[in-house]
């Protein structure tokens, strides 16, 4: 630790007035416990909290009153004892003034703690269980947009967290709560740090204070004493207290654009959170209150004051002495990040760490925006690196792909560049006005895409069922088909083959009794009487005779003559197979299917076995295709088709989430796919080899190629300014190749190309001085002729300085050589 360290400085910045002697010279003061305590449900980003309480239940303090609803959530806990009188819409700290959903709190004045339950061995706990202890305790970042601290913990499971750092710096004007934290409460500080070092195992932990801070740095290098922290204190500027600033302060690194500090391997964490980690931990408190700076000069007893969360802002404005006559404006949060509160009625939350009450002297109202003069001063302050006046052009000009292409979500509205704006530029507010303008688009571009998805999805559900019924339709008139030509084979034979029309006869009355049979018994069932008695009896008799008559008939009938296995009856079986492969998968895709359907599954399955067998069987005995010269158009088609399959693939494999049935359609695509390679390769196989090319032209193809590379890396030499003795290797170079591709040309037998080269001259540097000395006459005599109250002598002064200029350009260009 005491081996000498480097601090890195971050680009831009600025140092304005920091006021926090208002508030750093008296100690924490604990705040009143109000009479009504309202807790808005969401305090944090991310998704609210969900009330477990309702109106009238009494609640201790400490306890739970709102559960986490999701992952980046965390829940909300009674500050004090009392009775929940209210839950529903109430005011929230938002510049807006919009309503919030909340629990309102009557305390009782007891301030009756429920029941803790400290862990002073959290050591001996596993790193999920301590990760769920912080959740648990509703702990949430205190020094900036309050990220729920669990879930910062957990952003990359597989990444190691190889540096810790603690965020102490509070760079801010007139903020002082970390300031009096770490000088007060610096025990706690390192404490929770050690929780965090236990938790994540880094392999340095450092804290990061700026040097305006003598006692905090002073009581915070004490209680550090020898263990394996470091203290590192540097020089004073704002913004020096956003994350990826200070992680390139301490350690030099930064953070990728777009990245997060963990995509390096580090994590940070503001002071605050780290006693609201010690407390949660080691004491088993909750997170139901916080250190809060009251400054300003509208406040009789400036100060930081400990504060119950839910707490009405206008009563800690009156415990600090408020004076309503001198308030101007009233700010949550600095007066560079910060935002102007509406009403003295908002509570609160647990991001609250600054009230500046200010007079009109203090802050007084900014001048009227004017138009951008191009200094560029605020491209100086930017801590990002960014470009505030292009960004600015963009967003006036709703251009978000230029935003984007610049960085925009790089910028942390810091507001250093609208500090020194000498037009009053109103920046930040632009470039969060553009910010949410594209999240919106975004996010109806993702609705969009989901349904250009859906529709997709639905075509080629409906494509697959017209494909069905085509098979159908096709199959139907094939059966058709072979029904005709069946009748007019049997036509010839039934002079022959009386016996045949006899047994179909038999067939039609056997048929005919049993129907009449069963709508007699249909009767009998209704109506029971002894004359439809005796006429079922009577039918079924009729039935039995003509039944057996029919049995004897086909038992003394020759057996048919066994057809041979033709085409016909081979695609009639691949047809059958593949329209009961596709009822058994529109059946299969139902997710819950009825009994009624889990028969008819069972049948089509036992159709289909039998269906595949009858189709095996068929192949066997159907003979062998002749083979056909592999030719052009076969294997030009076998390319086609393989293309063709694997473009449908691709788009396949682009989907994020396919369902089932896009995932059965990549494996059919994959498996066609395969067969056509193999086709393919089959007909490449057969297909001829073609002739080859006479050496002559790769010769001539080479020497062009070696060509174009020695003009290339001479023209980079050249570019880079090289000296003479490195270039000369080069030009022989480009010499000797210019040589073998005539050789080549010359064996090639084609004619060799005319060889032309030209000059281009250079830049005329007094000629360019000459333009640019017209351009900022002329732009300076624009000026004065704009400006109503120009001394007409300057006025005439700049008028005969631009002709001067303009002359002695037009003097230079016609001594000028033309350009051949």
């Amino acid at each position: 630790m005491n081996a000498p360290v480097s601090i890195w400085d971050i680009p831009g910045g600025i140092h304005p007035a920091e006021r926090k002697e208002l508030s750093n010279h008296a100690p924490i003061a604990p705040a009143p416990v109000p009479k009504r305590l309202v807790l808005p449900l969401n305090q944090h980003i991310g998704a609210p909290a969900e009330p477990v309480v309702s109106v009238g239940e009494y609640v201790l303090k400490g306890q739970l009153i709102a559960a986490a609803t999701g992952v980046v959530s965390v829940p909300v806990h009674a500050p004090t004892s009392g009775t929940v009188s209210f839950i529903g819409a109430q005011p929230y700290p938002h510049v807006s003034g919009m309503l919030m959903p909340a629990i309102v709190i009557d305390s009782d004045g007891l301030d009756q703690w429920g029941s803790l339950t400290p862990c002073p061995d959290y050591r001996e706990l596993e790193g999920s269980a301590l990760v769920e202890r912080i959740r648990q305790a509703g702990i949430s970042g205190l020094g900036g947009a309050g990220f729920p601290t669990s879930v910062k913990l957990n952003a990359r499971p597989t990444q190691k967290i190889h540096t810790l750092i603690i965020n102490g710096t509070e760079c801010e004007p007139y903020i002082t709560a970390d300031d009096l934290l770490m000088r007060e409460r610096a025990e706690a500080l390192v404490s929770g740090i050690e929780v965090l070092a236990q938790l994540i195992q880094p392999e340095q932990v450092l804290i990061g204070i700026e040097d305006n801070k003598p006692e905090a740095i002073a009581a915070v290098q004490a209680a550090v004493g020898e263990r394996p922290f470091a203290v590192r204190v540097f020089p004073t500027k704002y913004p020096s207290g956003g994350e990826k600033q200070l992680i390139q302060i301490l350690t030099g690194v930064e953070v990728p654009s777009g990245g997060l500090p963990a995509d390096i391997g580090m994590l940070c964490q503001n002071v605050g959170t780290c006693v609201a980690i010690h407390d949660a931990v080691l004491l088993g408190k909750p997170l139901i209150s916080r250190v809060t700076t009251l400054t300003g000069e509208a406040l009789a007893r400036p100060g930081n004051v400990e504060a119950l969360i839910g707490t009405p802002v206008g009563e800690l404005l009156a415990f600090a002495g408020l004076d309503q006559a001198k308030l101007n404006r009233l700010i949550m949060g600095g007066p560079m990040m910060g935002f102007t509160l509406p009403s003295l009625d908002v509570p609160l939350i647990k991001t609250s760490n600054c009230l500046l009450a200010s007079t009109k002297a203090e802050l007084p109202p900014p001048p009227p925006a004017m138009p951008c003069i191009r200094c560029g001063e605020c491209a100086e302050a930017c801590p990002a690196s960014l470009l505030p006046q292009q960004l600015h052009f963009f967003a006036l000009g709703q251009e978000h792909e230029q935003l984007k292409a610049h960085n925009l979500f790089d910028c942390i509205e810091c507001g250093a560049c609208a500090y020194v704006c000498p037009s009053s530029i109103p920046l930040v507010q632009y470039y969060r006005a553009a910010k949410a303008e594209i999240r919106d688009l975004e996010h109806k571009q993702l609705k969009a895409e989901h349904s250009k998805q859906r529709f997709e999805q639905r075509q080629e559900r409906l494509r697959r069922a017209e494909e069905q019924k085509e098979a159908e339709r096709q199959a139907r008139a094939e059966r058709a088909a072979q029904a005709k030509a069946a009748q007019a084979d049997a036509a010839p034979a039934a002079v022959t083959a009386p016996a045949d029309d006899a047994l179909k006869k038999l067939k039609i009355a056997a048929s005919m009794a049993q129907v009449a049979l069963k709508k007699a018994e249909k009767q009998l069932a209704t109506h029971d009487t002894a004359e439809l008695q005796a006429q079922v009896d009577e039918l079924r008799s009729a039935a039995e005779a003509a039944q057996q008559a029919l049995e004897t008939a086909q038992a003394a009938a020759p057996a048919p003559a066994a057809k041979p296995v033709g085409d016909d009856a081979l695609k009639k079986a691949k047809i059958d197979a593949a329209m009961l492969k596709a009822q058994l998968r529109k059946l299969e895709k139902l997710e819950a299917p009825d009994a009624d359907q889990q028969a008819e599954l069972a049948s089509l399955r036992q159709q289909l076995e039998a269906a595949e067998t009858v189709l095996a069987s068929l192949q066997e005995q159907a003979p062998a295709a002749a083979a056909k010269p592999a030719g052009d158009e076969a294997l030009k088609k076998a390319k086609i088709d393989a293309a063709m399959l694997k473009a449908q693939l691709r788009k396949l494999e682009k989907l994020e989430a396919p369902d089932a049935d896009q995932q059965a359609e990549l494996a059919r695509l994959r498996q066609q796919l395969e067969d056509a390679e193999k086709v393919l390769a089959s007909l490449q196989e057969q297909a001829p080899t073609a002739a080859a090319k006479p050496a002559g032209d790769d010769a001539l193809k080479k020497a062009k190629i070696e060509l174009a590379m020695k003009r290339a890396e001479l023209k980079k030499a050249e570019k880079a300014a090289a000296d003479e003795a490195s270039l000369q290797p080069l030009r022989d170079a480009l010499a000797s190749a210019e040589q073998a591709l005539h050789a080549a040309e010359a064996a090639s037998g084609k004619p060799a190309p005319e060889l032309v080269r030209r000059e281009q001259p250079g830049v005329d540097d007094t000629l360019k001085a000459l333009k640019t000395e017209v351009a900022f006459a002329r732009a300076d005599l624009r000026k004065l002729e704009r400006d109503a109250q120009a001394a007409p002598d300057a006025l005439e002064q700049v008028r005969q300085r631009l002709a001067n200029a303009e002359g002695q350009l037009a003097e230079h260009s016609n001594t000028q050589p033309p350009i051949s």
